[in-house]
C-alpha cells in the first residue's frame, strides 16, 4: 500500500538551514531506497513562493500564501510502498525532519 509522509516544519528555520541538513535527508531517502519502498519525494520551495486558490459561489479566488496560518507548514513529501501503516510509521519516525517538526503519514487512495 502507497503512504504519503508529509513533512511539516517551521519554514524559516527550514530554508535557512536546507543545505545542512540535506546530506541527512539524502541518506534517509537513499535507505527507503534500498529497501525498496522509495516511490518518489520532493522538497518544496519556501512558504513564501505559496499561492492558494478557492472557489466559492462560482467565484475565483487567488491569495499569495498558505491556505491557513501555522506553527509548522508543508516544506515536503515522500511516497512510499509498504505493506501497512505499522511499517509506514517506522519509517516516517526514522525521517530527519520528525525530530524538527512532524510528519504526517497518509493512505493514498487506491486507483482502480
Amino acid at each position: 500500500m502507497q503512504y504519503m509522509l508529509l513533512i511539516y516544519e517551521n519554514d524559516a528555520d527550514r530554508v535557512e538551514h536546507m543545505e545542512e541538513r540535506m546530506p541527512h535527508c539524502a541518506a534517509y531517502v537513499e535507505a527507503m531506497r534500498k529497501a525498496g519502498i522509495y516511490v518518489c519525494g520532493e522538497r518544496l520551495r519556501a512558504v513564501e513562493a505559496t499561492t492558494s486558490v478557492r472557489v466559492a459561489e462560482g467565484r475565483t479566488h487567488v491569495v499569495d500564501g498558505p491556505y491557513v496560518e501555522a506553527k509548522e507548514q508543508l516544506g515536503g513529501f515522500h511516497l512510499i510502498d509498504v505493506p501497512d501503516l505499522d511499517t509506514a510509521l517506522a519509517w516516517a519516525a526514522r525521517c530527519p525532519s520528525a525530530s524538527r517538526g512532524a510528519v504526517e503519514v497518509r493512505p493514498v487512495w487506491p486507483t482502480d
